[in-house]
């Protein structure tokens, strides 16, 4: 049944229409495969051809490889791997960011230019360069090649490290874990896990989770600057979710995929005066741009650009029918597309150097000639425009505010003169706000879309717990309308107080999956502001992963662990969970190490429970007291409480 697929009712009746049509989506395709009970508990090693080896019998532990290794070895081994090629997918993008900003001040990419200089200026200063009497080309210049430094580093450690809480520092020096460079440790990530080299499964993961702070404190954090110096910093703003942004009488365009350096040219394409005269001459009224996974957060928090859904809305939007052209650069991108594409008019269009699929039209991008291209893409579309059939759009929209960076909440609590975070500090420590959770990451057909993100992000604003969310899971509490000022009717007294003051959503989006480096910079400034320890560890906050299923999910749980945090990974069976000995290295033996620790729990409400107990534990060390209502603010009544006191008045 389609309500045992997915929350979304919208997306239900795409998943009956395909079931009535006989089309293949994910959903059908999860129900027909069952995972390999081996691999799905890291029990198997493929990493050499005298195997595979397969750890399975009643003594799991005593087994052994045909090298001998170990099974906890190879579960150490395969979750190295997965979080190396995480960490490498989120960093590949800032590196291609970071060539784009050199390009850009060096004249030479077309469309682009320096929107932002005071970020420009920020970065600057934590790369270490100079600003005093120079062009914002000359400072753009020497940004991008100073950030290229983090890739290419052999020795030392990054720089963007310098950006953590001293004491975090001091914790990574001392455990000889701080990262030399995103290159070095990615492929000595390879070189340790490869037959016959590291065999230590701590000593394997303690090195997993340096390679993972090349992602968050690395790559995806300069992804996320040099994005903000390119395309603007976000700020709030207004749009709508789900498959009903789509449109019957314009030529529908999705952009899909993650990075925003070709979906920012496609916006800009798209709204060419040029282009929307020749789709009206192909009988269009305009042309309608949309968005699906992290590329839908990157246009939508800068742009509005609408969003057509998450991760596994990808094929149901072209079961509509209404779809001119699915525009894809890399990550998340299924290869089903190109199928299901042919069954309607739907024009699959890859664009990366790095990514084609076999039958789609492929229009290579290049930043050097990138409004052109976008342009011919866009005219590709309106070309296919006459050739749509009949469509199916589902009716059902919802409003969403999106595009909160950190230099915004910093300013909506502290206004232009006195930006900070004291105000969420404060709050917090007097109890109106209990702790704030990170609920990020994709979806997974073998739960059920969406479900474990609203259920969470529900539960936790009514126990006071402000809640923040990138990707995928910020597109599934949009379309069940979390993400406006109306969520407040689901928080407790003491978050919808705190929020109705400063004016913010009680569940705040903060972009794509690269800007989970958002949240390690609000955590630092947390930290900085004082009062609540002197570590992102000290913090009462949990970060959660309810529906997981990419290696660049477990790469953002690492580093997150790496920095201090409680990670809890919802969605199914642990990956390592065959592994007594490694499961007890990532939760009890990573904790008393950086603080941190790793979890997979499938149970939702043990999630919950586990979050707050963990908040409580952080603010009873912290030495913080409960809210006391009455001693800070007035008495607070529930929406329905004012609900029913008005029909008592009315019916009076």
């Amino acid at each position: 049944m389609p309500n045992s697929k997915t929350w979304d009712p919208i997306a239900q009746s795409m998943i009956e229409k395909a079931n009535e049509q006989g089309f293949s989506t994910a959903f059908s395709r999860a129900e027909a495969m069952k995972p390999c009970p081996i691999g799905r508990g890291g029990s198997c090693c493929s990493f050499c051809f005298m195997g595979p080896c397969r750890m399975v019998g009643k003594n799991r532990e005593e087994l052994a490889g045909i090298c001998g290794a170990r099974p906890a070895t190879i579960a150490a081994r395969n979750l190295a791997r997965w979080i190396a090629a995480g960490a490498a997918s989120h960093s590949d993008h800032g590196r291609d960011m970071a060539i784009a900003l050199r390009e850009t001040a060096k004249g030479k990419a077309q469309g682009y230019e320096i929107k932002d200089v005071k970020k420009l200026y920020a970065t600057a200063k934590y790369l270490g360069v100079k600003v005093e009497d120079r062009t914002k080309e000359e400072i753009a210049i020497d940004v991008a090649n100073a950030a290229l430094e983090v890739w290419k580093g052999q020795e030392g450690e990054i720089v963007c490290l310098s950006r953590a809480p001293k004491r975090r520092q001091e914790i990574w020096r001392s455990l000889g874990i701080a990262p030399r460079g995103v290159d070095r440790e990615i492929v000595e990530t390879l070189h340790r896990t490869g037959m016959g080299t590291d065999q230590d499964p701590e000593h394997i993961l303690m090195h997993a989770l340096r390679a993972s702070m090349t992602d968050g404190w690395g790559g995806s954090m300069i992804a996320t600057d040099i994005g903000d110096i390119l395309f603007g910093t976000p700020k709030p703003v207004r749009s709508k979710v789900n498959l009903g942004v789509l449109k019957e009488d314009e030529v529908n365009i999705v952009v899909h995929g993650h990075e925003p350096l070709l979906s920012e040219m496609i916006v800009l394409a798209a709204s060419d005066p040029e282009s929307i005269e020749y789709a009206k001459s192909k009988g269009a009224n305009g042309i309608n741009l949309a968005g699906i996974c992290c590329t839908a957060n990157e246009v939508l928090m800068r742009q509005g650009v609408p969003s057509a859904g998450n991760f596994l809305n990808q094929e149901l939007s072209i079961l509509t029918g209404a779809v001119d052209a699915m525009v894809v650069d890399v990550q998340c991108v299924m290869q089903a597309l190109q199928g299901l594409s042919t069954k309607f008019h739907t024009k699959l269009i890859t664009t990366s150097k790095k990514a084609k699929i076999t039958g789609a039209t492929h229009i290579q991008f290049d930043e050097h000639k990138a409004l052109s291209i976008a342009k011919l893409i866009v005219k590709t579309a309106i070309d296919n425009y006459p050739n749509r059939g009949k469509s199916e759009i589902p009716e059902g929209l919802d409003d969403l505010v999106a595009g909160f960076s950190h230099e915004y909440i910093s300013y909506m609590l502290g206004g232009i003169y006195r930006a900070s975070f004291r105000a969420l500090n404060d709050a917090i420590i007097e109890g109106r706000i209990k702790g704030v959770a990170g609920i990020v990451g994709c979806n997974n057909p073998r739960t059920v879309q969406d479900q474990g993100h609203n259920y969470l992000t529900r539960e936790f604003i009514s126990r006071d717990v402000l809640v923040v969310q990138t990707g995928c899971g910020a597109i599934a509490s949009a379309k069940a309308g979390l993400l406006t000022p109306e969520a407040l009717q689901y928080a407790g007294p003491g978050l919808r107080e705190v929020c109705e003051a400063v004016g913010i959503p009680p569940v705040i989006h903060l972009g794509s999956c690269v800007d989970n480096s958002r949240i390690l910079t609000i955590a630092t400034n947390m930290v900085t502001e004082g009062g609540l320890g002197d570590d992102i560890a000290d913090l009462p906050a949990v970060g959660i992963a309810p529906e997981w299923m990419h290696e660049k999910a477990l790469s953002i749980g690492a580093y997150f662990v790496a920095s201090g945090v409680y990670v809890l990974f919802g969605g199914g069976e642990s990956p390592v969970g065959d592994s007594a000995e490694v499961t007890e290295i990532i939760t009890k033996g990573w904790e008393e190490k950086v603080g941190g620790k790793l979890e997979f729990e499938p149970d939702f409400d043990e999630i919950l429970r586990k979050s707050m107990d963990h908040i409580e534990l952080k603010r009873k060390a912290l030495k913080l007291g409960s809210w006391a209502p009455g001693k800070y603010t007035r008495t607070y009544v529930t929406p329905q409480e004012l609900a029913r006191r008005g029909q008592a008045a009315l019916e009076e």
